[in-house]
């Protein structure tokens, strides 16, 4: 019994002194694409890090789009930013962009590397143009700096289905990380999920480097 309690305590403290200002980590196990996004089950303003990819090759040079499916069943506030890890000079011009897809938003005013419903409009955020110097930020959690990218904070007042689209524009293709939701909200399974995956961050295993 006293051994349990000691452990709660450790855990209990380890937890809050490392994830408090972090993110629900989750990874791309398999290609999140229109047949099978990956689904926000849990609160959407419930902040994650979705560690994805956009495959790149010789033959469809970065035709990958990553696709994030909101079910919005009330008004909110909803955060999303997409960062990419500083790693050497590698991802250097890579600028991976975005787009919110739903009821209620306006037409895009261009042409986007997929269908968007009926009824539905988008909002693009777009990145700088690559070669264009980015401010860079440290990231303890994942012990890695990453550079800023473009960020949506608004809030959205028209209940439905909402997607979240990224792809690379510039077909280099390359590691990106997703943040969904600014509120730092942990659950236990919240918790031991970070446990599990803050280890394998802090060894790059989440990244797709040859």
């Amino acid at each position: 019994m006293k051994k349990m309690f000691i452990v709660g305590i450790l855990f209990f403290v380890l937890s809050t002194s490392i994830y408090a200002t972090a993110h629900v980590p989750y990874f791309e196990h398999f290609d999140f694409s229109e047949e099978k996004p990956f689904i926000v089950r849990k609160m959407i303003t419930q902040s994650k890090a979705i560690y994805s990819w956009l495959e790149n090759d010789s033959v469809n040079p970065c035709e990958d789009i990553d696709v994030y499916k909101l079910n919005i069943k009330r008004p909110v506030r909803l955060y999303l930013e997409l960062i990419v890890p500083v790693i050497d000079d590698i991802y250097e011009d890579f600028v991976p962009w975005y787009a919110l897809v739903g009821p209620g938003l306006p037409d895009p005013g261009q042409t986007l590397p997929f269908d968007i419903i009926e009824g539905y409009g988008a909002i693009v955020m777009e990145n700088v143009e690559p070669g264009t110097p980015r401010e860079t930020f440290y990231e303890p959690f994942g012990n890695k700096s990453y550079y800023e990218g473009p960020i949506f904070k608004e809030e959205l007042n028209e209940t439905g289905i909402y997607y979240v689209y990224c792809w690379d524009p510039y077909k280099q293709g390359g590691d990106y990380t997703i943040v969904i939701g600014d509120l730092e909200i942990w659950g236990p399974l919240d918790i031991i999920r970070a446990l599990i995956y803050t280890p394998l961050i802090r060894r790059g295993f989440e990244l797709h480097l040859q």
